[in-house]
Formats: C-alpha cells, structure tokens, sequence
C-alpha cells in the first residue's frame, strides 16, 4: 500500500512503497503527516485550519504531474478539500512494472516436400479451377466468353485467374492464341 508523506514546512508531498522508506524520509523538523489512506490523511489533518488545505493544494495544483489542476481561493468545506487533495495526490502512486506474459516459443514450421514439375496439379472435383482446367485442355482450348459462361466471372478475373492460379501458383505452361474467329482463347498444350 502506498503511504503519503506530507511536510508541514514547504507543503511537498511523497509518496513511497514501503513504510522502511517512509522512516527514512521524514524530515528532520519532524513536522510530517503520514497517511496510507484518505480516513488517516483525514484524521492527521482534522487540526488544520481549512485555509492550510487551500496552500496544500495550490502548492501542487499546475504543477506536474497535477498539470491540469487549477489553484482554488477556497473549499466549501473540510470534507470536500481532504477528499479532493487525497484524489490529486494518487497520481504520485509508484505504478509497478508491467509484468510481462511469457512468449511461446515459435514453432518450427513444416518444410514441403519437393515436388517435380511434372506432377499433374490436382484440383477439386466440381471446382471453378477444375471447370476452367477441363476446358483449356481441349484441343480447340476455350475463349474467355466461353470461361466466363462457366464461371460466371467477368473478364478480367479469367484473365488474373489464368495468370495467377494456373501460370504463376500451378506453373502451367498456358498459350495464349486468336482462333480463326478473331476470338482470344487459351488451351494447355499436348503433353
């Protein structure tokens, strides 16, 4: 539990973690109040005229890390002024070290095996890709209205999905041809 120290003579306040601490920092003059909590902050001030609260608190109020505090020319009363300056001085409270969740270790990550060019890419029965493979193996391959219709795809994802799925992530040898109609198709060649 953190305790406050407060010096009479110049209106500082401390606030430490461990009563050794506290025992070590109360100043010669001997004129401290020590309180852990606001009903002892309460009681070790009950003595006080209410004007000494008002210096207590103008002492610290824009000061950091009381930057946003205002200096007062009076309580309503003394309840109101030990309650306010107990809430101010909390912000002196020694925030511990933020523990730290132990990190796993990473896992090793699987290695593929090699696989040879020549292996056949398999696909899912039923499949877009699978429909689009079928029809570029004709001999006569298939235009991109053609793979549109079976697809329902717009032209320019046929034209990515051909460079991208099956040139580039298959590493099929895909050509590119205009039919005697003038239309652009693509076809696998014969193996």
């Amino acid at each position: 539990m953190t305790t406050f120290t407060i010096d009479t003579t110049d209106n500082s306040i401390t606030a430490f973690e461990t009563a050794a601490q506290v025992q070590q920092a109360i100043p010669p003059s001997g004129f401290a109040v020590i309180a852990s909590t606001q009903k002892e902050f309460s009681k070790a001030t009950a003595e006080w005229p209410i004007s000494q609260l008002v210096e207590l608190w103008n002492a610290f109020a824009g000061a950091p890390p009381f930057g946003d505090l205002k200096p007062v020319k009076k309580f309503t009363d003394r309840e109101t002024a030990v309650g306010r300056i107990w809430k101010a001085i909390q912000a002196l409270t020694p925030t511990p070290a933020p523990e730290v969740a132990p990190v796993a270790p990473e896992k090793a990550k699987a290695i593929k095996g090699a696989t040879s060019k020549d292996a056949t890419p398999t696909t899912r029965e039923g499949s877009k890709k699978a429909i689009v493979l079928e029809l570029i193996r004709r001999p006569e391959g298939a235009s991109i209205k053609e793979i549109m219709d079976a697809t329902q795809w717009h032209c320019h994802s046929v034209r990515g999905f051909i460079s991208g799925s099956l040139t580039k992530k298959m590493g099929l040898n895909v050509e590119s041809f205009k039919r005697t109609d003038g239309d652009r198709a693509y076809r696998l060649p014969a193996e």
